[in-house]
């Protein structure tokens, strides 16, 4: 994942109080909207947002606000996939969202094992381990597979599951038994190390599912960024998912060219990839692609046009041949690792007069979220362009200013001020307001320094992976959100070399995911990237850490706002403060007016009601719920079940483990 989070140290937070957010509520909206149309069965999950639509909206009813209380433990199945011997230093996370389909639930774990299990029972029908190369991975995750259904004529494997794996290929396997359709590409597989050129051990490969529209799967892929200026290629490639045949590809720096390069020649290196899940609409023929930017990430004099030009966008390409239909940019010349983690959410919207828009909605790291037309990249909410903190890094060129989305509510902090350090106790509470005036802060957008510069929010997110949640029958979107500001500093290469901050696979492994140091060779400095914590460990801004918001798609104003989470599990003897916590996972929401959400770093797993953000249900999860949570009907009895991986993610130090986990009303 392209990305610098490491070290949250939130296992130990000690929290003794502090400064509490007034909830907002405001009045239920009326029942006045209709879902998109879907060819998904009302009771199936085919997709990582369910549909390729991104909203994570099920039709289901039969679990409701009046019986969730009512919920129980239907059954867990165990992985067995865990840290292996070796792995003990590598980024590690369960992030899948299981899909249901083909009469099955199925899903991948951090290794890429994909596995099928009964929907009724959580028995395993089926494994597949693709046994991975795993030499250099300093990440390990896979957020979930992607479900096909194959023309009547297709000799084998008519419903299939497509499925990346650690060592940059792309697997087909029947659905029905796991066994590869080897008719896909070669023997089942197709290698996306082709054309990349040279790629060092662990420094490419997906770790999100394909979209697929049409005949086609499309998928971008994860580069170990900030090592240095000439790392693989971002490119965005479609194969046919019933060959494996290469079908185009997007190259940012061969804007014309869709077929792969010619002999002695690689797809472009150094362009910004695209690491997260895209989304699909098959009525428009168009794949929104989420870039990040051009590495390295935190210094960018000598980056390219075609690299300024794509970075931190939605780009939107032509499904059958990969042209660029539109793109809409998110940070201009970012140098603060604010690629786009979040699949953009496609939904319709009322507008003026009766009209319905054709929207996309783009979370951003900032916590800004532009909606867009989708049909041609315009705002359909006010953007605005605004002066933003200038006098970077030697030689760097920063944009003057910056695109804010001013027509929807921003989820991002307010400016932190010496009067927001916080600390558990006197003491580290001190030691923060003095760091606070060591570093350079100018407000958001401060460039990355030499000296130090808190960058807030920073590059874990407000917003990540886990996206936003839409419920078209009540026209409210559920985000959950994060504020954790960062110390983004510079390294002179002298002072680099000399404390051997060596690029990832050179032998000294001290640039690596989760300890915030890289190399960033090829350039003038390297970069140390790490969270604003006090040196006991906690962070050294006040809560509230994290919110549940519902932001009413007609008014564009918020419905209603809570705190999110609590420091239960996380603090000394399991004190649980309401003060909202740092949260990594995506929510679903139901049309019976639920929204499921895990995420957070407590542990727990929650039901809200979605009108009016009310909590209605809670459980312990086993393990850590950093992942999104999914519902269907079991084709035997007809219940609906609500299922989430629960594995845990290094990054947030939440409890490990190898889950999934089934909830269901009594029979």
């Amino acid at each position: 994942m392209k990305r610098t989070i490491f070290l949250m140290a939130t296992a130990g937070i000690a929290v003794a109080g502090g400064a509490v957010l007034a909830q907002q509520a405001i009045a239920p909206v009326p029942d006045t909207e209709t879902a998109a149309p879907s060819t998904t069965p009302a009771g199936e999950w085919r997709a990582f947002g369910r549909t390729a639509y991104g909203d994570r909206f099920s039709p289901l009813s039969q679990i409701t606000p009046d019986n969730v209380d009512k919920l129980k433990l239907a059954w867990t199945y165990r992985t067995g996939d865990v840290r292996k011997p070796g792995e003990g230093k590598s980024a590690y996370a369960f992030e899948a969202t299981p899909i249901m389909a083909a009469g099955s639930v199925a899903f991948c774990t951090p290794h890429g094992v994909v596995i099928a299990i009964d929907p009724e029972t959580g028995k395993e029908r089926w494994r597949f381990d693709p046994n991975a190369n795993t030499k250099g991975v300093d990440h390990y995750a896979c957020r979930g597979v992607s479900y096909y259904e194959a023309p009547a004529n297709t000799p084998e494997c008519a419903k299939r599951i497509l499925s990346p794996t650690l060592d940059g290929r792309l697997i087909a396997l029947d659905a029905t038994n796991g066994h590869l359709c080897r008719s896909f590409g070669v023997n089942g597989m197709v290698n996306l190390l082709d054309g990349l050129g040279h790629v060092g051990p662990g420094y490419a490969y997906t770790t999100s599912p394909p979209v697929i529209i049409g005949r086609n799967a499309v998928l971008g892929g994860w580069v170990y960024d900030n090592q240095y200026n000439d790392e693989p290629s971002g490119v965005v490639r479609a194969y046919d998912a019933v060959t494996g045949k290469f079908a185009w590809a997007w190259d940012a720096g061969r804007p014309g060219d869709h077929g792969p390069p010619p002999p002695g020649k690689t797809f472009t290196r150094d362009t910004p990839n695209a690491w997260t899940v895209f989304s699909a609409d098959p009525q428009l023929g168009l794949v929104y692609v989420p870039t990040g930017n051009a590495p390295p990430d935190f210094y960018g004099p000598n980056r390219t046009a075609a690299q300024d030009e794509y970075n931190s966008s939605i780009v939107a390409l032509d499904a059958k041949t990969g042209d660029v239909r539109w793109h809409f940019q998110t940070t201009h010349h970012d140098v603060w690792d604010f690629d786009i983690g979040s699949q953009p959410v496609l939904v319709d919207v009322p507008g003026q007069y009766g009209v319905v828009s054709k929207a996309l909605l783009a979370p951003t790291k900032r916590g800004e979220i532009f909606m867009l037309d989708r049909t041609n990249g315009r705002p359909l909410a006010a953007v605005e362009e605004r002066p933003v903190p200038q006098n970077g890094a030697p030689g760097e060129r920063l944009s003057p200013t910056q695109p804010f989305s001013v027509g929807l509510p921003s989820m991002a902090p307010s400016r932190l001020t010496e009067k927001n350090m916080w600390g558990a106790t006197p003491l580290d509470q001190l030691w923060c307001r003095i760091q606070y005036h060591r570093y350079r802060y100018d407000g958001q957008f401060t460039p990355p320094t030499v000296q130090g510069s808190i960058t807030y929010p920073g590059s874990f997110g407000v917003i990540d992976w886990g996206s936003v949640s839409v419920d078209p029958v009540r026209s409210l979107m559920i985000v959950n959100s994060s504020w954790m500001p960062y110390i983004d500093q510079l390294i002179p290469r002298k002072k680099a070399d000399q404390r051997d901050i060596l690029p990832h696979g050179s032998g000294k492994e001290s640039s690596k995911v989760n300890t915030g140091l890289a190399a960033s060779g090829g350039t003038p400095y390297a970069s140390y990237v790490r969270p604003f914590l006090s040196f006991l460990g906690f962070p050294c801004h006040g809560p509230p850490w994290g919110h549940l918001t519902a932001v009413d798609l007609k008014t564009h104003k918020i419905a209603w706002r809570k705190r999110f989470g609590t420091t239960g599990g996380v603090a000394p003897l399991g004190i649980a403060l309401p003060t909202g916590i740092f949260s990594l996972g995506g929510s679903m929401v139901t049309q019976s007016g639920l929204t499921f959400i895990g995420a957070a770093v407590d542990g727990k797993f929650r039901a809200f009601n979605t009108a009016t953000g009310k909590m209605l249900w809670s459980t312990d999860l086993p393990a850590g719920g950093q992942a999104g949570p999914m519902t269907y009907i079991s084709p035997k009895s007809g219940r609906q079940f609500v299922v989430i991986a629960a594995g845990g993610h290094s990054a947030l130090k939440t409890k490990a483990g190898d889950y999934v986990v089934a909830y269901a009303l009594p029979r």
